[in-house]
C-alpha cells in the first residue's frame, strides 16, 4: 500500500531508454492480416467490425468528408485496443499519458479546420458569429466562440485520459483494499472482490466507449467542416 499511485501510469523504460513507441505499436501485432493469415473467424470478425464502424461514422458525410474512412476506423481501433491491452496485468496504458492524447487530438482537429477553411470559407468564418447577434456583442461572441474552437482538442485530450486514468486508479484502491481487508475481514474481502469484479467489467465497457466517443467527436468536427 506504500506504492505510488500514479506508478503504473509511469511509461516504462528499457535501458533508459521510453519504450512507449514499442508499445504503441504492439496492437499492430494482433491485428491480422490477410497476406500473413488465411481467413478466419478473427479475421472476419475484424473485417465485419471495420465495416461497422465506416457505415456508422460516414453515413452523415459528404464525399470530401467520406476520404476520412480509413484515418477515423484506424482511430478508433487503435484507441480501443491500447486502451484493452491497459486492462491486463503488468501492463502499460498509453492513453492515460495526456501528451499521447494531445498528440492524436491535435492534428485531427486541425486537418478538419483547416479542411473547413480551405472549402467552406464563407461558413466556417460564419460559425464564429451567429446570425442576428446584437452589434454590441459581437465582439464577445466571437472571443468566445474562438476560445471554444481552439479548446476543442484538449476537451477531446483531457476527455479521454481523465475517463482511462480514473477508471484505472478505482481499480487500483479497490485491489489493494481486497488484499489488506483478507486478513481483517473475509467476508467484507469477498464484497469487495466482487466489486472488483464488477468494475473491471465496467472498465473494459468505458474502454471501448471512450474509444467510440473520442472518434464521433473528431467524425463530428470533420462533418462541420466539410
Amino acid at each position: 500500500m506504500n506504492e505510488n499511485l500514479f506508478s503504473s501510469f509511469i511509461t516504462p523504460t528499457l535501458m533508459g531508454l521510453p519504450i512507449i513507441i514499442l508499445i504503441i505499436m504492439f496492437p499492430l501485432v494482433i491485428m491480422t492480416s490477410s497476406k500473413r493469415l488465411v481467413n478466419n473467424r478473427f479475421h472476419t470478425f475484424q473485417q465485419w467490425l471495420i465495416k461497422l464502424i465506416t457505415k456508422q461514422m460516414m453515413a452523415i458525410h459528404s464525399p470530401k468528408g467520406r476520404t476520412w474512412s480509413l484515418m477515423l476506423a484506424s482511430l478508433i481501433i487503435f484507441i480501443g485496443s491500447t486502451n484493452l491491452l491497459g486492462l491486463l496485468p503488468h501492463t502499460f496504458t498509453p492513453t492515460t499519458q495526456l501528451s499521447m492524447n494531445l498528440g492524436m487530438a491535435i492534428p485531427l482537429w486541425a486537418g478538419a479546420v483547416i479542411l473547413g477553411f480551405r472549402h467552406k470559407m464563407k461558413d466556417s468564418l460564419a460559425h464564429f458569429l451567429p446570425q442576428g447577434t446584437p452589434i454590441p456583442l459581437i465582439p464577445i461572441l466571437v472571443i468566445i466562440e474562438t476560445i471554444s474552437l481552439f479548446i476543442q482538442p484538449m476537451a477531446l485530450a483531457v476527455r479521454l485520459t481523465a475517463n482511462i486514468t480514473a477508471g484505472h486508479l478505482l481499480m487500483h484502491l479497490i485491489g489493494g483494499a481486497t488484499l489488506v481487508l483478507t486478513s481483517i475481514s473475509l467476508p467484507t474481502a469477498m464484497i469487495t472482490f466482487i466489486i472488483l469484479i464488477m468494475l473491471t467489467i465496467l472498465e473494459f465497457a468505458v474502454a471501448l466507449i471512450q474509444a467510440y466517443v473520442f472518434t464521433l467527436l473528431v467524425s463530428l468536427y470533420l462533418h462541420d467542416n466539410t
